[in-house]
């Protein structure tokens, strides 16, 4: 059945669910014939050397229940036809997946040997994990442990892609690999114990295209700009890696793509010239998507010199869950020094902001006092960071404060023209009760309300919105001390059209009959087994549907296209790009004495035909 996912639903049930660190690709750097390194260079695509093509890798993550999880990334192989190998990855990285939650970072663009590559090995190392969960509004430890109940380590994978649809560098266009670390079919967290445990068994997906559609972020020093193109080259350094070069990768802009430089905004070839006046090796950082034809990156938003994080200012990202004054309270955040080290800080951390505080909103021009900061807002906020007896304070106080696009999520009471009242349940995903709204309001009596959160719509469309049903309303939070409205809209959008993401959990010894059917046309689940585990849920925005309460079994369907679809056992990967293909293996498998442990989907959910439609679907068995 359909239930809200109330506060303390969310605190036991969040990290139980599905934990979506969708989409892991990592850095591929050059490779020549024969195995051995060939520079990275290049513009962007074609050829750059003979025998050898452009490869672009991303990395992404889908919007999970971890607050953090970052992990070392040692080393990445591919294996061609021929069966030469070749190690990928020059530099270790550290990366937090749940920063890059709905963006992929854009991480290599290699030169590589033409060829056929059918696999691969990444090597992931888990001895200083730093994994955070929410328990009940507070941000918590999380311990990461193999299914063996042991610490994890370091640990092979093996990466298989789909025979009728592998990776070949040519000549002429950039190929694109995306690797997919599969968290929802491999990962239960059990919030009862100190720290709270990760039981995790690393599922990795490899596909040539995104399946589902995400902003791309490229980050890197400026070689040179173009303002006849309209377009700028960078030198690729993602994760915050100070010296590592990972090839050339040009920006096109165009008349809409909003800079800012320096704290300053501009539009089109007004920034583009801005940014050629500046020195070379500024630092940028680009978001835009890339075309499936030519593979050409496009901005829609670019910031270049102090105003990237970490350049000239220390940063940290968050929601402000309380103020006082000039004093912001941000509790469970990301922190990037100006030494380029990354940290999540579990804590509160306190963000003082005054007169000489540049405020922005992100994608729009003009500067804002910093009385536009209001409890609720996501900001990233440049400045001075210090420490003082394990309590970190930012001193925005003549740095920047970026307002970032903020995510509500909750039923709605009533809904008119220009105007919705929503009952909140999670602001980015945070429980509203870790929220202390006094002092948003114009007087005490009329401060934000998260039982009745009165939200400006302009006039976007709510024909399709009703009392009690869920919604979605993105946009930002009104000034503090102004409400109501307590938040103005850009975006407002019906849960019924979200994408709905199944993840099904089975005990740790696995069940042989998972379906009730499974064939070329989808699969019935078996809602009734009784080695059904704690995740049995369907999460559509903050609504949660629980599989075992539904009247008739949900069935999964392929949807129209190529879609991702994948098994995992220990130590490899399959990889189908064809449901029916991806049917017959599993069935082989389980039939053959396998059994499955657990079960990952996503795409749209109608709740009237009890059908998931998903153009992805993983399943982890066990032996």
């Amino acid at each position: 059945m359909f239930t809200s996912s109330s506060a303390s639903a969310r605190g036991s049930l969040a990290v139980r669910l599905w934990a979506p660190l969708a989409a892991l690709a990592l850095a591929i750097a050059g490779c020549g014939g024969g195995g051995s390194p060939a520079p990275a260079t290049g513009h962007g695509g074609g050829t750059t050397a003979t025998g050898s093509g452009k490869l672009y890798v991303g990395l992404t993550d889908a919007d999970g229940d971890f607050l953090s999880y970052a992990v070392d990334v040692v080393s990445l192989k591919l294996k061609r036809a021929d069966g030469s190998v070749v190690d990928a990855l020059p530099v270790r990285s550290r990366v937090d997946f749940a920063d890059l939650a709905d963006l992929t970072e854009f991480v290599t663009a290699a030169t590589v040997a033409n060829g056929v590559y059918v696999a691969g090995t990444i090597r992931l190392d888990y001895s200083n994990a730093a994994v955070t969960v929410e328990v009940n509004g507070e941000p918590r430890e999380a311990r990461v442990v193999g299914q063996d109940g042991q610490p994890l380590g370091v640990v092979d994978l093996e990466i298989r892609l789909d025979d009728r649809n592998q990776l070949m560098i040519t000549p002429g266009r950039p190929a694109f690999l995306q690797l997919d670390f599969d968290l929802a079919a491999s990962h239960a967290v059990d919030v009862s114990t100190v720290p709270a445990t990760a039981t995790a068994a690393p599922f990795i997906v490899a596909s040539l295209e995104p399946v589902t559609e995400r902003d791309l972020r490229v980050r890197g020093p400026v070689k040179r700009v173009d303002t006849a193109a309209g377009t700028y080259t960078v030198d690729l350094r993602p994760f915050n890696l100070r010296d590592a070069r990972l090839g050339e990768l040009v920006v096109h802009t165009g008349a809409d793509t909003a800079f800012e430089i320096d704290g300053q905004s501009y539009t089109g070839a007004e920034g583009l010239q801005a940014l050629a006046a500046k020195a070379g090796g500024t630092p940028t950082v680009a978001f835009g998507t890339l075309s499936v034809t030519d593979r050409k990156f496009t901005a829609l938003r670019v910031r270049a010199g102090s105003s990237v994080a970490g350049a000239q200012f220390d940063a940290l990202r968050g929601n402000v869950i309380a103020r006082n004054n000039d004093s912001l309270t941000v509790r469970g955040a990301t922190l990037i020094r100006r030494d380029d080290s990354v940290a999540f800080v579990r804590g509160d951390v306190t963000v003082l902001v005054g007169d000489g505080t540049r405020v922005l909103r992100d994608g729009q021009r003009g500067l804002l006092t910093a009385g536009a900061i209001s409890v609720g807002q996501r900001i990233e906020a440049l400045g001075l960071a210090g420490e003082t007896e394990g309590v970190i304070t930012l001193d925005a106080g003549q740095g920047l404060v970026r307002m970032q696009l903020t995510r509500l999520a909750g039923t709605v009471v009533s809904a008119l023209p220009g105007e919705m009242t929503l009952d909140l349940e999670g602001i980015d995903g945070r429980r509203p009760g870790i929220f202390d709204f006094r002092g948003t309001g114009l007087s005490a009596d009329v401060d934000a309300d998260p039982a009745s959160y009165q939200v400006a719509t302009g006039v976007l469309a709510l024909d399709d919105l009703g009392p009690g049903q869920p919604a979605i309303a993105i946009g930002f939070v009104t000034p503090f001390g102004v409400a109501p409205p307590d938040f103005e809209a850009r975006t407002v959008v019906d849960v019924a059209a979200l994408r709905a993401v199944l993840g099904l959990g089975w005990t740790e010894r696995g069940t042989a009959v998972p379906f009730t059917r499974l064939d070329a046309e989808g699969l019935v689940i078996d809602q009734a087994n009784a080695d059904v585990g704690l995740r049995h849920h369907i999460l559509i925005g903050p609504r949660i549907v629980d599989l075992t309460q539904l009247a008739t079994p949900v069935t999964v369907v392929p949807g129209a296209g190529m879609g991702l679809y994948a098994i995992g056992e220990p130590g490899r990967v399959e990889v189908f790009g064809d449901f029916a293909r991806f049917a017959a293996r599993l069935s082989e498998r389980l039939g053959a004495g396998a059994k499955a442990r657990a079960m990952s989907a996503s795409g749209h959910f109608d709740p009237g035909a009890f059908t998931l439609t998903a153009r992805q679907v993983s399943v982890g068995l066990i032996p």
